[in-house]
């Protein structure tokens, strides 16, 4: 699942190709959508929130393309004239076009259209967004502690809590804080204070972020091979301490730490 930064991204692309501009080309490919036609209406911005991307279109009191990418999924942005790529036909679940550009959607796993008032129907759930105007320390902070025992890997992902985490800035924020993934939020040391720090540091890092491309970089050292502490590191030395970095699951996903510079619980 792509992590916050690269959802805004993806939203920039879209936004410049797009906003302000009228639809010449529209094709929802989706049992639900496969009749709706949105050519003449236009494009008037889009933005993400947390994971999601809404399309927001003029019309009928204002409209919403609410798609989330998951795992797969994929938004790319061509030249009008421009072949497309990025996976077979039959993998394209949505295309919008302008005289310009064209944006086509592979494998978008949710695809629906929604009345812009309705937009916190599919996002009003998240927490604050790391990326977005309602940014929020202190309330991201406040919904880690909510649930003391849970593990902080999970809580960091659970984007009730805060929006934008995925598992690479899991990884690479309980390395930071100097705990294991599996540490209960409510035993790390000086919950209160580590937790708006935390918020603080993955608000920085998904920032510092949105301009590097999908390069990604977590610890500021541009050699190959070191833009990350642990995360996809297994077996490798720690770029602090030289200790093999450690891999195992968490809730079904690789989860990455090093056992000398993180202490707490372990599977």
């Amino acid at each position: 699942m792509p992590e916050g930064d690269s959802v805004w991204r993806a939203a920039a692309r879209l936004h410049a190709a797009l906003a302000g501009r009228e639809v010449t080309l529209s094709d929802l490919r989706t049992p639900r959508l496969a009749t709706v036609d949105l050519t003449g209406r236009t494009t008037l911005d889009v933005i993400p929130r947390g994971k999601h991307l809404l399309t927001r279109i003029s019309g009928d009191g204002g409209l919403t393309l609410h798609s989330h990418l998951r795992m797969d999924g994929a938004w790319n942005v061509f030249a009008a004239d421009e072949k497309w790529h990025g996976g077979p036909a039959y993998e394209i679940r949505a295309i919008l076009g302008t005289e310009s550009h064209t944006a086509v959607g592979y494998r978008l796993p949710v695809l629906e259209l929604l009345r812009t008032a309705d937009e916190d129907r599919v996002v009003g759930h998240l927490g604050p967004d790391l990326l977005g105007p309602d940014w929020d320390a202190a309330k991201a902070a406040a919904n880690l502690l909510a649930a003391p025992e849970r593990a902080l890997g999970e809580a960091l992902l659970d984007q009730r809590n805060l929006a934008g985490i995925g598992n690479v800035y899991k990884a690479e924020l309980c390395f930071l804080a100097g705990v294991t993934p599996w540490t209960p939020v409510g035993q790390l040391p000086d919950p209160d204070t580590t937790t708006v720090r935390l918020a603080g540091a993955a608000h920085r890092l998904l920032s510092a972020n949105t301009g590097r491309g999908e390069t990604r970089n977590t610890t500021g050292i541009r050699r190959h091979g070191q833009a990350l502490f642990v995360y996809g590191r297994a077996h490798r030395p720690c770029l602090r301490c030289g200790t093999p970095v450690r891999q195992a699951p968490q809730d079904d996903r690789p989860t990455y730490w090093c056992p000398r510079c993180q202490s707490g619980p372990t599977p």
